[in-house]
């Protein structure tokens, strides 16, 4: 007994020695593991993750919430599989976070997708029962309405501006009654009027209750909405007679101006008598603004404004510099700087003096608004010609540090580009033959999962949310449904410009991130970086690739025309008959082809795509690799281009393109190149952050 006594206490310091180690081991693994999940967490789910690692975080991650994002951004990468989608969502609409309301969505299209109208219903009540102020809660009225006459009303009234709303208000019976299209009419002239079939439903609701039922305020609110889609005509109809608002007049007169000859003489007189029966209004500067617009305005036009508004418009004093011959031009300059009319006289008046050879006069004109009051597009372009100037004064030495500065600090583009080649670089790969057929083989098509992506940084937290897990119709619709009454700024058109390119609305998208270039002001680093790298999409590029190994002619030049022609949207026709994304004249189209073609034909991307690829290829060919006459050719024609050649093109290239006498092709050309350079610099990380601006 004693014996079993003594191996039982020499027994138990080993096994408290084994048990303080054991629970040391397990405090270090759960310290380390602990440390492994903080990280884990504090990763974001984003679409730069591969599909394994999001998988990763939906299979074992101890957070609900990041399961839940994970089996979001999981479901917005299996659109073709809404049977996986389901799998993925179920369960997922758990708690009260605004992001359990978009699971739910999803849920109910996955099950609609899938023919299982019940379980879509079920989820859609849910949905609206639990969330029913949230932005997918406008889904779900849409879809439960049918005949529910209460339900579309509050999908109107509460929730105006989301596209649910507007597809209700679209879509109209051809019975339905003359109360039931006025209020469609209305309530699509004020959220929506570009939304499809606003505009008939319109004119309908103008023509049919003529002179019943409308009142002035509706009249005029339907008749704006009309002006702003384009159609001062259906505009005036609706009218009849109604006294107009300065909103409405300015709006109405605007569009007469780019009607007929009768119509724009209608137009300048609405806008003449807007000015002088409202001197001190916002309307009214814009009144002078838009009579101040040609580059050779009415001299009695301008007269007859008001003396005290004519003061006080920066357009109507750049309007008399070009009048008068630029007796004042450096003094409007001067009393203006941040105006952006004033920022294109600078240029016009810059422009004469370097097509005359003037070099001081151009330097003393492009330096009187310095760099940084001016949006980065309109100060490259400054800095360039600062350059040129000093370079054709002899100022070789200060010439060069300004273009260096000018490469470093903005995104590449036409002025670095040449820029870049007068500092002895800026050299084009081979644009066509094999050589560039084999640079497209090399090139890696930008379509990885992830690629490209950055944060929106909306100011809204769940859109950025939304757009962070791969929901980019998510985010756009809850955004445009919080921006309905909200002024546009240059940083919400930036915003919008990104959302609709996410919802491959490149023609409207690539518009607002133009606009914004043109007036953000001094951007901030990562500003300036979402703007350059959102101008530059990638889309549809099997059928670009392919077309440019088939024609050999290099990728980046295809993408470069495209932009500029198409802004990618396949769709598109010109007034004088261009079609798809190269926009192909259909003559043009038959010749490649050897064989006629139909606009149907042409509307099909890919096929597009060779045909236009096979043009340049000729193109190039003609002028043997040169990119300066193909561009102009490729918009005005090779025999005008033709026509154009002299010394100066080998010389100075640049003054060659302001001397083209079509400013169409003028600025086509230099944006084209610009597009191009552009594309071949895709790795362009921002400015050089060791330098102040």
């Amino acid at each position: 007994m004693a014996a079993v006594q003594r191996a039982c206490v020499s027994a138990g310091p080993t096994r408290g020695l084994l048990l303080l180690g054991g629970t040391s081991i397990l405090t270090l693994m759960a310290i380390v593991g602990g440390q492994r999940l903080l990280r884990q967490r504090a990763i974001a789910v984003t679409p730069r993750m591969d599909s394994a690692q999001v998988w990763a975080r939906y299979r074992w991650s101890l957070d609900p919430v990041q399961r839940r994002e994970a089996a979001l951004l999981l479901a917005s990468r299996s659109k073709d599989s809404p049977q996986r989608q389901r799998r993925l969502l179920a369960g997922q609409g758990w708690g009260p976070a605004p992001l359990a309301a978009v699971a739910l969505k999803q849920q109910a299209l996955a099950a609609q997708r899938l023919g299982r109208p019940a379980e879509a219903k079920q989820r859609w009540r849910s949905l609206l029962e639990r969330f029913p102020t949230s932005a997918a809660s406008a889904d779900a009225r849409y879809y439960l309405k049918g005949k529910d006459a209460q339900l579309k009303q509050q999908l109107l009234s509460q929730q105006p501006a989301h596209p649910a709303a507007l597809a209700a208000a679209a879509e109209l019976p051809d019975d339905a009654s003359e109360d039931r299209l006025q209020a469609n009419a209305l309530h699509l002239a004020r959220w929506g009027p570009h939304w499809p079939g606003a505009a008939s439903l319109m004119r309908r609701s103008c023509g049919t209750l003529s002179g019943i039922g409308l009142s002035q305020e509706q009249r005029l609110s339907l008749a704006s909405a009309l002006a702003e889609l384009g159609d001062g005509q259906a505009a005036e109809l609706c009218l009849q007679g109604t006294p107009l608002q300065p909103p409405q007049e300015l709006i109405i007169g605007r569009t007469l101006l780019r009607g007929t000859p009768v119509q724009k003489r209608r137009g300048e007189a609405l806008l003449l008598d807007l000015a002088n029966a409202h001197p001190q209004s916002e309307e009214a500067l814009k009144a002078a603004a838009l009579l101040s617009e040609p580059l050779r305005p009415k001299q009695a036009l301008l007269d007859a404004l008001p003396l005290s508004l004519q003061e006080r418009s920066a357009d109507v004093a750049a309007a008399r510099v070009r009048l008068n011959g630029d007796p004042n031009g450096l003094e409007v300059l001067t009393r203006w700087p941040d105006h952006p009319a004033i920022w294109q006289l600078q240029w016009d008046l810059a422009r004469n003096a370097l097509l005359d050879d003037q070099w001081e006069q151009a330097l003393s004109v492009l330096t009187t608004i310095p760099g940084n009051k001016l949006p980065d597009p309109l100060a490259a372009r400054q800095q360039f010609w600062i350059g040129f100037s000093l370079a054709k004064l002899g100022k070789q030495e200060q010439a060069e540090r300004v273009w260096d500065s000018l490469v470093k600090d903005y995104p590449p583009g036409y002025y670095t580009w040449r820029a870049e080649a007068r500092l002895g670089g800026g050299d084009l790969p081979a644009l066509r033959a094999e050589t560039a057929a084999a640079a497209t083989r090399t090139i890696k098509a930008n379509t990885g999962i992830g690629q490209g992506w950055s944060p929106l940084n909306s100011g809204l937290p769940l859109v950025d949310q939304l757009w962070r897990l791969g929901l980019r119709q998510e985010a756009w619709d809850t955004w445009r449904s919080s921006q309905a009454d909200v002024k546009p700024s240059p940083q919400s058109q930036l915003i919008e410009g990104r959302l609709r390119l996410g919802v491959q609305d490149y023609w409207t998208g690539l518009n607002r991130l133009w606009r914004a270039n043109l007036r953000l002001v001094a951007p901030d680093d990562e500003t300036q970086l979402q703007l350059h790298q959102s101008q530059h999409p990638r889309p549809l590029l099997p059928e670009f690739s392919a077309a440019a190994q088939q024609e050999a002619v290099r990728l980046e030049l295809l993408l470069a025309i495209a932009r500029q022609e198409s802004r990618f949207s396949p769709g598109v026709r010109s007034p004088v008959g261009a079609v798809g994304l190269l926009q192909l004249m259909p003559a043009t189209a038959a010749e490649m082809a050897a064989a006629p073609i139909s606009d149907d034909d042409l509307q099909e991307p890919g096929r597009n795509a060779i045909l236009g690829a096979r043009y340049l290829a000729w193109l190039l060919e003609e002028w043997q690799g040169n990119i300066w006459l193909t561009a102009a050719s490729y918009n005005a024609g090779p025999g005008a281009a033709g026509s154009w050649r002299s010394e100066e093109l080998a010389q100075d290239p640049e003054l060659w393109v302001e001397r083209i006498p079509y400013p169409e092709t003028r600025l086509y050309t230099k944006k084209v190149l610009g597009n191009l350079w552009a594309y071949l610099k895709p790795d362009w990380a921002g400015r050089d952050r060791s330098r102040s601006r």
